[in-house]
């Protein structure tokens, strides 16, 4: 084999890699979408629950004074 064949094959070679890659790496970005995707639907879920926590906490509040209220008078 010459050494223009091994340069041949080695291109070759070098060309599947960076095919393989191009692959892996638009693979990986498109989980990264998706994930990212997630994370966002995560945090605004997280924060309609934290304010959907505060209001029964604000009405449990207004309930236990309106019930000491009550036993006072």
């Amino acid at each position: 084999m010459d050494s223009l064949e091994q340069t041949g094959k080695d291109l070759q070679r070098l060309e599947q890699q960076l095919r393989k890659l191009l692959e892996q790496t638009q693979r990986l970005s498109e989980e990264n979408r998706s994930l990212q995707a997630r994370q966002d639907s995560l945090v605004a879920e997280r924060a309609a629950l934290v304010a959907k926590n505060d209001e029964a906490r604000t009405k449990v509040e207004a309930m236990i004074h309106r019930l000491k209220a009550l036993e006072q008078s």
